[in-house]
């Protein structure tokens, strides 16, 4: 009995010999697939900014590709015999802008850095030629073209370009915007040569854009706001004693106080240009069947564009226009949030740039400043403006685009 109950019990186990454990099979169900780099999301980022500043761009350009051919038609078939001659000349501006803003876009950013002294360099040559007799273009009392042949341009767009490249570059080591003497002194000399030389061809306006640039990265920066502070009050006092102590600018200033003073001259264009947007009412007379256009609106293709805009689209499509630029500097600011400091300082730098000078130019049409001269980014006529400002938005894609 006993015999057989010590045969029915079972074996021990058989111990095991220490050794390495083998790691279990991974779970390839739950497992992240990998991601080819510059595909997708890729460092918590994604392609929307890109896509989104593009779309925002493109329909600009068109727009105003639009409103030029409406708004230079009359003008060039008196001028040329051909409503199309304006207009043949900003579409090809327009497409050399956009070959510009596709390869800036596709060049890393960072190389711009070797471009920053020779930038900096030409551009001052450029406007030191201006103001050389022959060899700078003067019309209507300003002298701010050049011409090499058939091409005529404008190198204060250029030296804006120039000035964003420059300020980025010295701003960018993180401790920038403590060491004034390294940083804040240059960025300041440059600005006080190079604006001063636009300021000669004469060009408040420009001007005024050139000090705002150099403000807004200084501040983006981190630069102690009493600096900012003494700054932005020098500019303003001097701005206020240019404008005082010219006679043109003094008339120009008058005429923004009160354009019925004189409303066959100095006055003219701004009460021809709150016509037109007045004569435009909530959805406009129609494209093409702008009156300002017809002689009474100077400069309807170019600074006043904006006017014709919203004669011809009434309010909903001027507020289509500025809603487009809002889009712009939030797209810009989340490109900025997302990029390296040297980067960033470079997407606050064509945004301030582009935005200022919309608001400048919108804010003198519809009368609630005085009138500068300064073109309208992406709507307004003028080749040099047009393919300098496309090609910022070409760092700012390319920017947005290796931070994704």
């Amino acid at each position: 009995m006993t015999q057989s109950i010590r045969t029915k019990r079972a074996a021990p186990p058989a111990r095991r010999r220490p050794g390495p454990r083998k790691p279990a099979p991974a779970d390839r169900t739950h497992a992240p697939r990998r991601q080819r780099p510059g595909r997708g999301r890729v460092g918590g980022g994604s392609l929307a900014p890109f896509v989104l500043l593009s779309v925002v761009v493109v329909s600009l350009c068109l727009l105003g590709l639009t409103m030029v051919l409406s708004a230079s038609s009359v003008t060039s078939l008196t001028e040329t015999g051909s409503p199309w001659g304006e207009f043949r000349a900003q579409a090809i501006w327009l497409g050399l802008g956009m070959v510009v803003m596709a390869v800036g876009a596709f060049i890393p950013y960072r190389h711009l850095r070797r471009f920053t002294v020779p930038g900096l360099v030409a551009s001052f040559l450029l406007l030191v030629g201006v103001l050389v007799p022959g060899l700078g273009v003067s019309w209507q009392g300003a002298q701010r073209w050049i011409r090499l042949g058939p091409v005529q341009f404008q190198p204060s767009e250029i030296a804006k370009f120039a000035l964003v490249l420059y300020a980025a570059h010295v701003l960018a080591r993180e401790d920038a915007a403590l060491d004034l003497r390294r940083s804040v002194k240059p960025l300041l000399v440059v600005l006080s040569v190079l604006g001063g030389l636009i300021l000669l061809q004469p060009n408040l306006g420009t001007t005024i854009i050139f000090f705002a640039i150099g403000l807004t990265i200084l501040y983006a920066s981190g630069v102690r706001l009493w600096v900012l502070g003494a700054l932005g009050a020098v500019s303003l006092f001097g701005a206020t004693l240019l404008a005082y102590f010219a006679e043109y600018r003094r008339a120009r200033l008058l005429a923004f106080l009160d354009p019925w003073a004189d409303p066959l001259d100095e006055g003219w264009q701004t009460i021809q240009s709150l016509v037109s947007v007045a004569n435009g009412g909530v959805t406009g007379v129609g494209i093409g069947a702008s009156r300002g256009k017809f002689g009474f609106l100077p400069e309807a293709h170019n600074d006043f564009v904006f006017a014709v805009t919203a004669e011809e689209f009434g309010l909903v499509g001027a507020s289509v226009v500025v809603a487009g630029f809002v889009v712009f500097g939030l797209t810009g600011l989340v490109i900025a949030r997302r990029a390296d400091r040297y980067g960033a300082l470079l997407v606050i730098g064509v945004t301030a740039w582009i935005l200022v000078q919309a608001f400048i130019n919108m804010g003198a049409v519809l009368g609630l400043l005085p009138i500068t001269g300064v073109p309208l980014p992406f709507l307004s006529a003028g080749g040099t403006s047009m393919i300098a400002t496309l090609g910022g938005v070409g760092v700012m894609l390319s920017v947005a685009r290796s931070n994704r």
